[in-house]
């Protein structure tokens, strides 16, 4: 017989989740916080962290956009929106939430739980959105802020990288651009049978293979080629 999955946190000692976060959040909105509707399903239809998740993306997004328009005062408006769209991924607060040890937390059903839940990225960022909305309803904007601005640091420090990895092709586009250079070209090649096909991609710039990059699929390849030249291109100063 299979070990049984029972449903709730892996841990209870919530203390200790809020010395992470440093501020202070009321029990039972810490508690709604951290509930999936997985979880509030199982239990009968209680309530679910899915309105806080709604509040704390808007204030998230507000402190991110407004310190991202600080901090780059010559940058442009369509950078800077690529830029706020990177920290604030799905892909980048799921990193947040693991630096936490959020997974151990969440209120979780037995459904997600034995389909790993807690490490599901769109889980873990929802909830950090939720731990955002709680925060900001028990402290106000201020010490939000504060706490945001710790929690995605690095990822500011970053914004600029991480804003071109939304879309490498078109980043390195607008780069060889600014230089003056011919838009860039990619040559695929795909070996393999059709159930399992790689793709092998190299971009050229101004007649010269500026970088390479391999996937299942013509524009995971690309994509991976294009952030190659990019990172080469930026370095060499081309």
């Amino acid at each position: 017989m299979g070990r049984k999955v029972s449903a709730g946190p892996a841990r209870d000692d919530v203390d200790v989740l809020l010395e992470r976060l440093g501020i202070h959040i009321d029990p039972e909105l810490l508690v709604l916080a951290l509930t999936h509707r997985s979880f509030a399903h199982e239990a009968g239809g209680i309530p679910t962290n899915e309105r806080l998740e709604f509040l704390g993306d808007t204030v998230l997004g507000l402190v991110v956009t407004e310190r991202l328009y600080r901090v780059n005062a010559e940058t442009a408006e369509g950078d800077l929106a690529r830029m706020r769209a990177a920290t604030v991924s799905q892909r980048a607060l799921a990193g947040v939430a693991r630096e936490l040890g959020l997974g151990d937390f969440i209120l979780l059903g037995r459904g997600e739980l034995v389909t790993g839940g807690r490490e599901k990225d769109s889980i873990l960022s929802d909830t950090v959105e939720a731990l955002i909305g709680a925060a900001y309803l028990c402290n106000g904007l201020e010490p939000t802020r504060a706490m945001i601005e710790r929690l995605v640091a690095g990822l500011l420090a970053q914004a600029a990288t991480l804003g071109a990895g939304l879309d490498w092709k078109t980043s390195l586009q607008e780069l060889v651009a600014s230089r003056g250079l011919p838009a860039p070209t990619y040559e695929v090649v795909g070996t393999g049978p059709d159930h399992a096909r790689s793709f092998t991609a190299t971009v050229i710039v101004a007649g010269e293979a500026w970088g390479t990059g391999a996937g299942t699929a013509k524009k995971v390849a690309e994509q991976q080629a294009a952030e190659d030249a990019y990172t080469r291109l930026l370095a060499q100063g081309a």
